[in-house]
């Protein structure tokens, strides 16, 4: 079955970075989207990136882009988040998903994902 498990999360500064990873299992990821989304405390869930498994295109909100980097690696069947310049909005639960590709193109809305990890936790603060 298809697993998503996050890891990296933990306390930074402003200014700092955290390199996140979603793990996979049960399933070929060059077939898949990943996405990674946020949820901070009070606000809905929110998209940051995401990326096409088989060409490697990705999508960033804006908020993060060009402090955020979305990578797959290979040797550890992972997709991880690389967040520099780290600020305290970043504080938030991050998430990753998994959607089949399928010739379809996919953004950062949650509903289109059907297969999410558990979360880790991000805090940002001096």
């Amino acid at each position: 079955q298809v697993q998503l498990v996050e890891s990296g999360g933990g306390l930074v500064q402003p200014g700092g970075s955290l390199r996140l990873s979603c793990a996979a299992s049960g399933f070929n990821l060059d077939y898949y989207y990943i996405g990674w989304f946020r949820q901070a405390p009070g606000k809905e869930r929110e998209g940051v990136s995401r990326i096409k498994i088989s060409d490697g295109s990705t999508l960033y909100a804006d908020s993060v882009k060009g402090r955020f980097t979305i990578s797959r690696d290979n040797a550890k069947n992972t997709v991880d988040l690389q967040m520099n310049s780290l600020k305290p909005d970043d504080t938030a639960l991050y998430y990753c998903a998994a959607l089949i590709s399928a010739g379809l193109w996919a953004g950062l809305t949650e509903r289109e994902y059907h297969h999410w990890g558990q979360g880790t936790q991000v805090t940002v603060s001096s």
